[in-house]
């Protein structure tokens, strides 16, 4: 099992320790670092300011926004991070939600499977640098039929430093799941639980199923979760530390009528949970929605406890189908989770 580390995104401002457990990271030995982005922060310029001084691990955006940069403009971003970093950029990519993707970047939401498609068709032609670059789908038009009409289909200046950079997707649908197989490199979900490991590896062989011979083989495939991971003196008091941000993402993301990350823990068993969560959050309450997330429910999405017990619990998502572990943790207890976690 590969463990990474994960900065998030920022709140009020950078999280503190952030770039000393990036260092950190990389000189014990993790296998990647990764980012993240919402409506504040950007993923891409704290990757690669912390990064820079870096020199092995591989630097991870999870996720980057599809909606807040064209695909063109995405695939820049990583040819550039790549050949900065040596060849050690993955880019994870995601819908985000109608929310966030409607209210602040102004672009609809619809058919987000089908705008995936497109999206990762017109990055891997950048990056493949093989003509200069065409595209007529339902979502993208390249070049733009209309404007100016004085479009010109270019070609990157920049050669790719890997034609074949890894792209990674964000799902946690059944859907979503299926489509990461087919067409990236690797798939990012959070929220997830080895309990439920069975219908995972379905859904990405349903995927793996239409994959196209000509990309990366099968058994490359990452599966790249996040998961919170709290040291804590009892399971109790770890459990606590996890509970507001399970209550932040079952009611406060997304509306009403769409919440992945609702949906997400709603299969794991715990609909009836959401729902109080939920309606506590909507009542401005965050302390009694918090409260209300069992500690059965934090067990199964997060490792928690004293050092020996996270060790044990690793053993479960070791027989997962997760390649590698994203630990989302405080900078400040990267080293000593990490020390429990290999014994």
């Amino acid at each position: 099992m590969r463990i990474g580390f994960h900065t998030g995104y920022w709140a009020a401002g950078p999280p503190p320790g952030a770039a000393e457990a990036v260092a950190a990271a990389d000189e014990l030995g993790l296998d990647s670092v990764w980012t993240a982005e919402s409506y504040g922060s950007d993923a891409f310029t704290p990757l690669a300011w912390w990064g820079a001084g870096t020199e092995r691990v591989r630097l991870g955006t999870g996720i980057a926004q599809m909606s807040a940069r064209t695909p063109a403009a995405a695939a820049m971003t990583a040819l550039t991070l790549d050949h900065l970093s040596g060849g050690r950029f993955v880019l994870g990519l995601g819908a985000s939600g109608p929310q966030v993707v409607e209210g602040w970047y102004g672009q609809p939401y619809p058919r987000p499977l089908e705008r995936t498609r497109e999206y990762l068709a017109i990055v891997r032609q950048v990056l493949a640098r093989e003509a200069p670059v065409t595209f007529s789908g339902k979502h993208f038009v390249l070049p733009y039929d209309g404007g100016a009409h004085q479009g010109k289909a270019l070609r990157s200046t920049v050669h790719p430093l890997r034609a074949d950079l890894p792209i990674h997707l964000a799902a946690q649908g059944p859907r979503n799941t299926a489509l990461a197989a087919e067409i990236a490199d690797g798939w990012l979900p959070a929220f997830i639980s080895p309990a439920l490991d069975a219908g995972y590896r379905q859904n990405l062989a349903d995927g793996f199923a239409r994959r196209d011979p000509a990309r990366s083989p099968v058994e490359e495939f990452e599966v790249s979760a996040s998961v919170p991971a709290v040291i804590g003196p009892d399971l109790e008091s770890a459990a606590d530390a996890v509970r507001p941000h399970l209550a932040l993402y079952i009611g406060g993301m997304g509306s009403e009528n769409t919440n992945f990350h609702r949906a997400a823990i709603e299969r794991l068993g715990y609909a009836q949970v959401c729902a109080e969560v939920q309606a506590k959050y909507a009542a401005k309450d965050k302390q009694a929605a918090a409260a209300a997330i069992p500690t059965e429910l934090v067990q199964q999405v997060a490792l928690v406890g004293p050092p020996e017990a996270l060790r044990a619990q690793l053993a479960t998502w070791e027989a997962s189908c997760v390649t590698t572990l994203i630990l989302q943790t405080d900078p400040r207890m990267l080293a000593p989770i990490v020390t429990a976690l290999r014994g």
